[in-house]
């Protein structure tokens, strides 16, 4: 009776080895294998880099998981994060620089006093802005951003169907809120759109005491800040998505930007810490310093 039962519980077996090509003496070598301490730790560094993978929507490379995980508590190269992500298929998504939709206004512009120097010692002395489309199935949808160059944080945006001063007023409107009301002093950098040289975007720049600057006419490089951010949200997140209408871009639009971007994803320039991490530790070290 015994040997009957086992004999069943051979039969998958050997069908299973038939299937795959192998014979069933190399099975039972393989079911009686005992798994090695480097073979389960290289099973668990699998799935975390599967997780920190998926948890940026699919675009971080091997030099941000790589960061990730030794954050973590991991002891282990990039180079081997590398490996593994290859032998996964993982591969992150390029950054592609793309034209603009700039469209020159006929006012006199204002002088250039970022001179292409996208660095900054504190939050709130520059900020920069640009509009960028969002292809719907309804239609175009815009948006204008406003980012501070000392985190690379989203202050604000808008967005909307029409491509006005209206849209690149609201951004700004949108900023001055999250800064708490108070950004006198702060250098507003833009292109040389017709939003940011209207009447309109002015009288809001001078009621805020805010200084604009602009970058020369056809040069993505003088505002490259912006540029960059409109790349990175067209490659790791729109161009991967469909929007049937403007509404529905707007919702998700707006929660990658405050559920991921600013909140969670790593910016090299932020020593690879999200924007609102890295303003955390820059207001936290500024107290001890005082404190001291």
């Amino acid at each position: 009776m015994i040997s009957d039962c086992k004999a069943e519980q051979d039969i998958p077996h050997t069908v299973s080895c038939r299937v795959l090509g192998v014979s069933e003496s190399w099975f039972y070598k393989w079911k009686d294998k005992h798994v090695t301490c480097r073979e389960v730790r290289r099973g668990q560094l699998a799935e975390a880099i599967r997780r920190i993978f998926d948890a940026s929507g699919g675009t971080y490379g091997s030099p941000k998981v790589w960061i990730t995980l030794v954050r973590e508590g991991w002891r282990v190269s990039v180079n081997t994060v590398a490996r593994t992500m290859a032998e996964l298929g993982l591969a992150g998504r390029k950054i592609r620089r793309r034209r603009g939709l700039t469209r020159p206004g006929r006012r006199a512009a204002v002088p250039d006093f970022v001179r292409r120097d996208f660095s900054a010692d504190a939050p709130d002395q520059d900020w920069c802005g640009d509009m960028t489309e969002i292809v719907t199935s309804e239609g175009k949808l815009y948006l204008a951003t406003v980012i501070d160059l000392f985190s690379r944080r989203l202050l604000g945006y808008a967005m909307g169907a029409r491509h006005d001063a209206e849209l690149v007023v609201a951004s700004l409107h949108m900023a001055t809120a999250t800064r708490g009301g108070d950004v006198k002093g702060v250098i507003f950098h833009s292109d040389r759109g017709s939003e940011y040289v209207s009447r309109r975007f002015k009288r809001a720049c001078r009621r805020l005491g805010v200084t604009q600057s602009m970058g020369r006419v056809g040069s993505c490089f003088d505002n490259a800040v912006s540029e960059a951010f409109n790349s990175v949200l067209k490659v790791e997140y729109v161009h991967r998505h469909t929007f049937a209408t403007r509404t529905e871009a707007r919702l998700k639009i707006a929660t990658w930007i405050t559920g991921f971007y600013s909140t969670r994803r790593l910016h090299s320039v932020c020593g690879y810490h999200s924007p609102i991490d890295y303003e955390h530790k820059h207001r936290t070290g500024s107290a001890l310093e005082l404190a001291a």
